[in-house]
């Protein structure tokens, strides 16, 4: 069984098939999904989808591009949402400097309630850093020293500072299909370095189909071949590569049962 540990089903891209993606991915060995909230006044469009279909699973937080519009979420309200059964996650929360979306001050003071969030409740922290290596690792040593909390650093396209900064403080890492980009030697030597349990895949769906669909919609029975080339990249073959990283999704978002354990 492989694990999508990221993508966006409530997104408008799946509006018009959302069962038959489910369907596919189930086709294609992926056995739980993870669809992550972006913001939190979306919530409830986001918990809709993982109570009506059975693998599929959530997390509730505010996106670092919708910091500044989101600036009055609480701690204590991504604490009360998340007791839902259904929801496995904190986040998706960070920082991005690519875009620079929001200001960048809204987007550490976001980053920090959603940390305050994962401790409180031990739910992993889906954490969002894009052209911010120095300033997020800055925070996770500075939120560290306050009291451990779980987290992944989602869709890695980094440096190798960052992913050891991460594995250091107790974090996962987790690869998407830029993993499999022509152009992606230096994530590929980055992955290598990654401890095996500390291995994660994804497909951010709708975003960034990994070859041999670079270019076409992403969706989460493409995780597959993310998982491939990360198999390929680390030297095992893909039955151990699917192992390995669902192990390692369970372990780390340990409120969601494994799938024999409900029977499934």
């Amino acid at each position: 069984m492989l694990v999508d540990s990221h993508c966006h089903l409530d997104f408008p891209d799946f509006d018009s098939e959302r069962d038959a993606i489910i369907a596919r991915a189930a086709e294609a060995g992926v056995g739980r999904m993870v669809t992550i909230s972006t913001r939190v006044r979306r919530f409830p469009a986001i918990r809709a989808i993982a109570e009506q279909h059975e693998p599929v699973y959530c997390s509730v937080g505010t996106h670092p591009h919708n910091a500044g519009e989101e600036a009055d979420v609480t701690t204590d309200e991504l604490i009360r949402l998340a007791e839902h059964p259904k929801v496995v996650a904190i986040g998706e929360a960070g920082l991005d400097y690519f875009y620079d979306r929001a200001p960048r001050d809204a987007q550490a003071k976001g980053l920090r309630v959603h940390i305050a969030a994962a401790r409180e409740t031990g739910l992993p922290l889906v954490i969002h850093s894009r052209d911010a290596d120095d300033d997020m690792i800055a925070i996770l040593e500075q939120e560290t020293g306050k009291g451990a909390f779980p987290f992944v650093l989602h869709c890695f396209s980094s440096g190798r500072k960052l992913a050891e900064a991460g594995v250091r403080l107790g974090g996962y890492v987790s690869f998407s299909g830029i993993l499999t980009f022509r152009k992606s030697e230096e994530l590929r030597a980055v992955a290598k370095t990654v401890p095996r349990d500390r291995l994660l895949v994804e497909t951010d769906a709708p975003y960034l189909a990994p070859m041999p669909f670079r270019g076409k919609r992403n969706e989460p029975a493409f995780v597959a071949h993310t998982a491939g080339v990360l198999a390929d990249t680390i030297g095992v073959d893909s039955g151990e590569i699917a192992r390995l990283t669902t192990d390692n999704f369970f372990r780390l978002f340990n409120k969601m049962p494994r799938p024999a354990e409900q029977g499934a």
